[in-house]
């Protein structure tokens, strides 16, 4: 039930509503660094970058690997609008592990051809997806 101190959170996929409801606390990470926003943040527009998202309910605390997208900050309602965005339960950790590897192969034999960018990111997503697992 919402109270005085939570806000509205909302996000979407181009595939889904992923999450929507009332929380005391969302915390990712932006392309700034990390940010925690309770209700009565500064209006704001940032940048995901690749790691956990958590949401923090009255009862509960929840994590998510969220790769990439947009965030609207508004006083009393966050809508983060996501690329991809995943809960442990749909995270495949062999997957995962072997995408790592990939990424650290790609960018410790890179050759004039590699795109650093796409292979960091690739790391990036990676580690967010095992860590979320652990």
């Amino acid at each position: 039930m919402a109270d005085e101190r939570s806000f509205r959170l909302k996000i979407i996929t181009p595939e889904r509503v992923f999450y929507e409801g009332d929380v005391y606390m969302v915390e990712f990470n932006t392309t700034e660094g990390e940010i925690g926003v309770y209700k009565g943040h500064v209006p704001m527009t940032v940048i995901i970058s690749p790691g956990i998202l958590t949401i923090s309910e009255e009862e509960k605390a929840m994590n998510a690997a969220l790769h990439a997208g947009f965030v609207e900050i508004l006083q009393d309602k966050v809508t983060i609008l996501a690329e991809i965005i995943e809960w442990p339960g749909e995270i495949d950790r062999q997957r995962a592990e072997a995408a790592k590897a990939r990424a650290e192969e790609r960018l410790s034999t890179k050759t004039p051809e590699t795109d650093l960018l796409r292979a960091e990111t690739a790391l990036q997503r990676a580690i967010a997806r095992i860590n979320v697992l652990s």
